[in-house]
């Protein structure tokens, strides 16, 4: 195992604590305290996953995720004491992959580092190696080979998750898929009928992709009590 994990957290105990825990395991972990540091050493390193502490010194942990995201789909894992709905949506919809809840257990940590690299190499290894790989619905463009969407020539940025939703649906035009589903294939885990972590992404898609995301959506049209699919009008 040599990914490279950076951890980015300004409680020295819980550092050291977790820092340890993840070289054990395999990990080559390098350090950061505050916002200014982790991008430092981003910027220098070729980073595999991100454990980012949301409450820093000098810039908080959104901050941080919109600077990474303008440039790498790394997966993101948020670590907070705030353990309420709207500080995960809130997290997950600038970016995060996933979110581990303070006080955690260093099994859970470890199995949800281990989840999200495994989807990200899955995801990677899945992309590379078809030969066409461009999806055309309506005015977007959507490059399975470098991650990136255009609509109308003009590039638009999305999160790890987002990219990979919409290139799901996109993929099977008016078929429509469960929240169940869109969780298990994209996240490649068990789902439990959590619906806001969807719920987020599809908000935040649409925000991005829509001309105006306060009328009827063009792209992702919501199945009531279903699910979601792509409308492609024959």
């Amino acid at each position: 195992m040599n990914e490279v994990i950076l951890l980015v957290e300004d409680d020295e105990q819980i550092h050291e604590m977790v820092l340890n825990h993840l070289k054990k395991e395999g990990y080559r972990v390098i350090s950061a305290f505050d916002g200014h540091e982790a991008i430092a050493l981003f910027s220098e390193e070729k980073v595999d996953l991100i454990l980012l502490d949301l409450m820093l010194p000098s810039s908080n942990g959104i901050e941080i995720m919109q600077k990474i995201r303008e440039e790498s789909l790394v997966p993101i894992l948020i670590m907070s004491a705030k353990d309420s709905d709207v500080d995960k949506a809130l997290g997950l919809g600038f970016g995060a992959d996933d979110y581990i809840g303070k006080p955690f257990s260093l099994i859970e940590m470890t199995a949800r580092v281990n989840a999200a690299l495994r989807r990200s190499n899955q995801y990677i290894q899945g992309t590379s190696t078809k030969q066409e790989n461009k999806l055309i619905i309506l005015d977007l463009l959507i490059d399975l080979d470098t991650f990136t969407v255009y609509k109308n020539n003009s590039e638009i940025r999305l999160t790890a998750k987002e990219f990979q939703i919409l290139s799901l649906l996109a993929a099977h035009p008016n078929q429509v898929f469960t929240k169940g589903q869109l969780f298990e294939k994209v996240w490649k885990d068990t789902y439990y009928g959590d619906d806001n972590v969807i719920n987020v992404h599809i908000r935040r898609l649409r925000s991005k992709i829509e001309d105006n995301p306060s009328t009827p959506p063009t792209y992702i049209k919501t199945i009531w009590g279903i699910g979601y699919k792509m409308e492609l009008k024959k």
